[in-house]
């Protein structure tokens, strides 16, 4: 059986990205809109609902004129899923990139890449960089999959989930329900403090800081606001009764769903956990083809 076919151009790539990369940044995806739209029908707290209501309005607007959905536009993070006979060359890769930049320009991204050598990016004295294309993006996550494609996942990650966000060990003493418990405390926390909520918590299980990073990522990608495991409807719900509420006002709607991912585990007493509180209009995604199942 040969690889996938080089069916599509390196521009055809390009804007390809270009274009997802814009979706991303200013789209519902239709799963995220009926949950906003569940959470509004079932809040009592008035202020809880106008803000319920706002954001998914603002969600609308973004949609139709594909602008950012939030003023932190965010930072570029791509999952690439390759069949088994997909191949991934690296002036793909270079089309990948490009494609990101363009689609920065356009969205267009907000201007937030530090210029300057190792100390200067770390301290912030190396200047601003004015063009939205210096956002860098982040490394590539790259993982298999069963039909024959390449597919990309692109996510626009916001400054405040990540300042909100928490990757260190629980030790589990053999009962699962003791993670939850450290998962649920966790959340409180950073959503209370994230102020742009309802979130979505987005939650790594794994054996190292890189592991469980790497799957709290592929749980955005693969979650669905309608349908959740028995464990993620226990987080969300137990969240949901503290009343934090959209924006800390009270309410139904601390947090929409938990989309969480459980990776290989060791014989050991800890579990490495990555608990990130995305905020109300998070996760942005888009997903494109960039190859399809045609072969040689």
């Amino acid at each position: 059986m040969g690889a996938v076919s080089m069916s599509k151009s390196y521009e055809e790539i390009v804007v390809l990205i270009r274009d997802a990369l814009v979706d991303a940044g200013s789209t519902f995806r239709g799963d995220k809109k009926r949950a906003y739209r569940r959470a509004i029908a079932a809040e009592t707290n008035e202020k809880a609902k106008w803000v319920l209501e706002t954001i998914l309005e603002n969600a609308e607007a973004a949609e139709k004129n594909h602008s950012p959905l939030c003023d932190d536009t965010g930072i570029p993070h791509m999952v690439l899923e390759v069949g088994p006979d997909a191949a991934v060359t690296g002036r793909m890769l270079d089309a990948v990139r490009e494609g990101v930049a363009e689609g920065l320009r356009k969205l267009p991204g907000r201007p937030m890449g530090i210029m300057g050598d190792d100390s200067h990016r770390i301290d912030q004295s190396g200047g601003l960089n004015p063009n939205s294309a210096g956002v860098e993006p982040a490394p590539i996550l790259i993982r298999r999959c069963e039909e024959n494609v390449l597919r990309l996942h692109i996510l626009m990650f916001g400054g405040g989930p990540a300042i909100r966000a928490k990757t260190y060990r629980v030790f589990h003493k053999h009962n699962t329900q003791v993670v939850l418990n450290e998962i649920v405390e966790w959340a409180k926390e950073g959503v209370a403090q994230l102020g742009c909520s309802p979130c979505t918590l987005a939650v790594g299980i794994g054996r190292s800081h890189f592991e469980a990073a790497a799957l709290m990522l592929q749980a955005q990608v693969d979650g669905n606001y309608d349908t959740q495991s028995e464990m993620e409807k226990e987080i969300t719900r137990r969240i949901n009764d503290a009343d934090i509420g959209p924006l800390g006002l009270h309410g139904k709607t601390s947090v929409l769903a938990t989309f969480m991912k459980v990776g290989p585990q060791r014989a050991s007493g800890v579990r490495i956990v990555c608990v990130r509180p995305t905020c109300c209009f998070e996760p942005r995604i888009a997903t494109v083809e960039l190859e399809d199942e045609s072969r040689d």
